[in-house]
């Protein structure tokens, strides 16, 4: 009997089956620029190969036999034209896994050296070992520990911003598609894996936008949208578009950004979700109608989301959804009624805000700060706008590296410009500078 046939009979598959398998994963292959065109599979063909002497396959067949199998084709009972070197006997290993649906698009992954951004510890002895490479099970102790270093990035994002998050982030993602590419799993781990996928892509399109890496940010945050697609996952498609709208909101996109947020309240809908995640939703749909100075639906999704939000949290709460404090639903609205030009009521709402901060936010505490020096520059209140301003330089000073918080004091500085013979300006403009430019 054939090694082939043999590995195939071991693992109780037909031939069509196989087949099946060989032709999806063509295309996966393809789609990922591995090959240069997908190859025809037939039953007719496999008989082929089972048989004693088979036909060396042509090249892309044999990447895509390598890639379904998990080993040379020479260990599968090949030889190449013109070779008489006898093949060992190969023990017959675990079932080959096509991890990822047809319906994802390609993952453009390696194009650059990791340097810094290699494996993560907790991977290196399973990429390594000899016996990793024969056999890599991926279990429930690997899902958690990829989702324990997730949590741990976003922790730190909330505290210091994402500018020195997101090529960690990145290596982390490629390491996860790795698992999923090489990993052997059943169809349990195989819909958790991508669902992990789903989280970190979303977590580095939202580190990208706050590194101002717009463009970047989109990317990712598509491939978390078509991993939720995938998975079926309402709560990942949630979060995606409540990052989607936000950053809409930077890009001065309003009503895109209300596109998102009411596509993410759909999504809420189909979860169940509880009152903070509809809180946040509700808030991102104001944010894009006061960036297009929608005054009545901007007032109506204030109001929807205050009453969500006061409604109170639940164990349900997901860890993304935990930042939307008091201080942060106040920030929100503050920055709402800036946008719509009510100055005095932003400035209040944002001084607020900024007392009710803590040491956890910093990034947020950051942005609260810039926005409430823009506000009070804004109404005329020079004093508050240089305060505020001096305790958002700390924060700089202090590890904060957020491009977002940055930019809002550029444009500070650039309205303090008219006042700079005011008493300390132009020693402040001189930090700003020295900080952000």
């Amino acid at each position: 009997m054939s090694e082939l046939k043999r590995l195939r009979e071991s693992l109780n598959r037909t031939q069509e089956k196989v087949v099946e398998d060989l032709s999806a994963l063509a295309v996966r292959l393809y789609e990922d620029q591995r090959i240069k065109k997908p190859p025809t599979f037939t039953v007719r063909q496999l008989s082929r190969w089972e048989s004693a002497n088979p036909p060396w396959p042509h090249p892309a067949m044999r990447a895509v036999l390598e890639a379904y199998w998990r080993r040379p084709v020479e260990q599968l009972g090949f030889r190449p034209r013109g070779s008489e070197k006898p093949l060992g006997s190969v023990g017959v290993g675990p079932a080959p896994l096509i991890s990822r649906s047809l319906s994802e698009p390609p993952l453009v992954v390696g194009s650059s050296p990791l340097t810094d951004e290699g494996p993560p510890p907790w991977l290196a002895d399973i990429t390594t070992g000899t016996e990793a490479r024969d056999e890599w099970l991926i279990g429930a102790d690997e899902i958690e520990l990829l989702r324990e270093a997730a949590s741990e990035l976003y922790a730190k994002d909330q505290k210091f911003g994402g500018d020195k998050l997101w090529k960690r982030t990145k290596a982390h993602l490629y390491w996860v598609h790795h698992m999923i590419d090489r990993g052997t799993y059943d169809d349990e781990m195989s819909k958790q894996l991508h669902a992990v996928a789903g989280d970190y892509s979303t977590s580095l399109g939202w580190f990208c936008y706050d590194a101002g890496l717009h463009t970047k940010a989109r990317q990712y945050f598509a491939e978390s949208l078509n991993a939720a697609h995938f998975t079926s996952d309402d709560v990942l498609a949630s979060r995606t578009l409540s990052n989607m709208s936000r950053q809409a909101v930077d890009l001065n996109k309003g009503r895109e950004a209300v596109r998102f947020a009411r596509l993410a309240q759909t999504h809420a809908e189909l979860w169940n979700a509880p009152t903070r995640v509809t809180a946040l939703l509700a808030i991102r749909e104001a944010q894009g109608y006061a960036r297009i100075g929608d005054i009545i639906n901007c007032e109506a999704a204030i109001k929807r989301a205050w009453m969500e939000w006061e409604r109170g949290g639940d164990d349900r709460d997901p860890d993304w959804a935990l930042f939307l404090n008091l201080a942060e639903m106040t920030c929100l609205e503050g920055m709402c009624r800036l946008d719509l030009g009510q100055t005095a009521r932003a400035q209040r709402l944002l001084a607020e805000s900024e007392r009710l901060q803590d040491v956890a936010h910093g990034r947020n505490r950051g942005m609260c700060l810039g926005s409430l020096s823009a506000a009070a520059l804004a109404n005329g209140d020079v004093d508050h706008s240089v305060a505020a301003t001096k305790e958002a330089l700390l924060l700089v000073e202090g590890g904060m590296s957020s491009t977002r918080a940055a930019t809002q004091l550029k444009i500070v500085h650039d309205g303090l410009i008219p006042h700079r013979r005011a008493s300390g300006v132009g020693d402040l403009l001189e930090q700003i500078r020295a900080h952000v430019a």
